[in-house]
């Protein structure tokens, strides 16, 4: 159940009404920006390659693109573990085509703590799924990413996460609560998995939630004056709105 009361808000709301609602949140001491998509009502997607070929990498290229087709975005972020060419790591879906293959073994670093999971983009709808309940029942995924630990699964924790682990970085997730609600999370001061987790579960509310990644994690939320700026990213995911 969602506990509001858990959480100190510092809301900043959107003056538009086709954007996605990013705020600045505050949970257990610590700072957030938390964005949240009605999938049903708004136009949710990943992007990888742009039309060159190449990764769009930077939310100011996916602007320009997104522009020639009087689109623009509500918001965006980092959608997915990548390789170092900026390919996804695991299952890829966009715009229905399968580009990069489910992983379903262990492996090292955070994607192959199992149970890792998939962020799964429907037709209205998106689910969180762990990647083994994803495999056995293909749901209809025009995009879809795999990513790993999972933060929450049903309501449980991961239980490798330490409540006192030390490993503290900018991390983003995104999880799904019981209503369809799509929430996506990005740290604003260094956090561990286990604290992470916890925003998702205790504080927003979302019985399932998946860790997209950190060190690398950033934002664009126009309505907050927040364009985040680093080297160049792999997919990206958002909320498309039209150009004005």
């Amino acid at each position: 159940m969602w506990k509001a009361t858990s959480l100190a808000l510092a809301l900043v709301w959107s003056a538009s009404a086709d954007a996605a609602t990013c705020r600045a949140d505050v949970f257990e001491n610590l700072p957030y920006t938390v964005c949240e998509v009605d999938p049903a009502a708004e136009t949710l997607r990943l992007w990888y390659l742009a039309p060159d070929g190449q990764a769009f990498g930077t939310f100011d290229r996916l602007e320009a693109a997104l522009a020639r087709d009087a689109e623009k975005l509500g918001f965006a972020m980092n959608g997915a573990m990548y390789h170092q060419d900026r390919s996804p790591v695991g299952l890829y879906i966009e715009d229905g085509r399968e580009l990069s293959r489910l992983v379903t073994s262990a492996g090292p670093g955070n994607f192959g703590m199992l149970p890792n999971g998939v962020f799964c983009i429907g037709e209205g709808w998106a689910k969180v799924l762990e990647t083994l309940d994803y495999d056995r029942t293909r749901p209809a995924c025009r995009y879809a990413a795999q990513s790993g630990p999972m933060l929450v699964t049903g309501g449980a924790l991961h239980p490798r996460f330490l409540e006192n682990g030390t490993s503290r970085h900018i991390r983003n997730g995104v999880g799904v609560r019981s209503d369809g609600t799509v929430i996506f999370a990005i740290s604003d001061a260094p956090v561990n998995f286990h604290r992470f987790a916890r925003l998702f579960r205790d504080g927003l509310g979302t019985p399932d939630a998946l860790y997209i990644d950190g060190k690398v994690s950033r934002l664009y939320a126009p309505d907050l004056g927040r364009h985040d700026i680093g080297f160049p990213l792999g997919p990206l995911v958002g909320t498309v709105v039209p150009a004005r």
